[in-house]
């Protein structure tokens, strides 16, 4: 399994940046994971967008889906690709349609999902927690050749990471806040990023979302302190072997 990071910033991107999205290699496809602002470009640098065989939306804020309706204009008009899979929750979808004049379909086929739901997909098993996020936000994880990879998402520390289930290979958890902002937005600080990947059980930890302007390093020491182990950070271009 393979997880490329496309975009790792939280809540807008800075300069050169982009917002939420990854690319999920495994079981013979090629999985989009959100699709905020920038994601679209970078995503050209890793697959020529006609091999995108779905994406999936964790959540109806913008940083984690607004290049979805640019990526549907490329496919529809210019690559000329129609019943791509996609998933998303309720909100998304009405978000979604709003924005492309209910016409997401035929260049995509929407399924709507929930915490309850389990999608294959090719090789690639996915199922779903709900987050501590004042909108439905969805935590995926993918089982792929024998190896795991989740995200958290957006979340509060409320989120029961152990809903990931066991023998968890890869957590890439969303660490928006330093420790002395705790509690100031509906996010976690890399502290308790920490505290939920041992929640999770996983073997490696990996931070994301983190605002720009923020101190990364900062947010990466105050997770190892935590953690008690390494902790590695998603930046653009990052590779992730699972």
């Amino acid at each position: 399994m393979r997880v490329t990071v496309l975009g790792s910033s939280g809540t807008f991107a800075g300069p050169d940046g982009a917002c939420t999205g990854f690319l999920v290699q495994a079981g013979g496809v090629n999985v989009l994971l959100d699709c905020g602002p920038g994601v679209v470009p970078n995503l050209q640098r890793h697959l020529p967008l006609h091999q995108l065989d779905a994406v999936v939306l964790t959540h109806c804020h913008p940083d984690h889906w607004l290049d979805f309706p640019v990526l549907r204009n490329a496919l529809r008009y210019v690559l000329l690709v129609q019943g791509v899979a996609a998933y998303g929750t309720a909100e998304t979808y009405d978000k979604a349609m709003a924005v492309l004049d209910k016409e997401i379909e035929p260049t995509f086929a929407w399924q709507t999902t929930d915490a309850d739901s389990l999608l294959t997909i090719g090789g690639q098993q996915w199922r779903f927690a709900l987050t501590d996020h004042p909108v439905e936000t969805l935590a995926p994880r993918v089982d792929a050749d024998g190896r795991s990879f989740a995200f958290s998402a957006d979340t509060g520390p409320g989120f029961d990471a152990s809903a990931l289930g066991p023998d968890l290979d890869l957590f890439v958890c969303e660490a928006s806040l330093p420790n002395d902002h705790e509690g100031l937005a509906p996010h976690v600080s890399g502290r308790q990023a920490a505290q939920l990947a041992k929640a999770s059980g996983t073997d490696r930890l990996v931070l994301t979302h983190v605002v720009p302007g923020c101190d990364a390093d900062r947010h990466q020491a105050e997770a190892e302190a935590e953690y008690g182990a390494a902790v590695e950070m998603a930046t653009i271009g990052s590779v992730f072997d699972v």
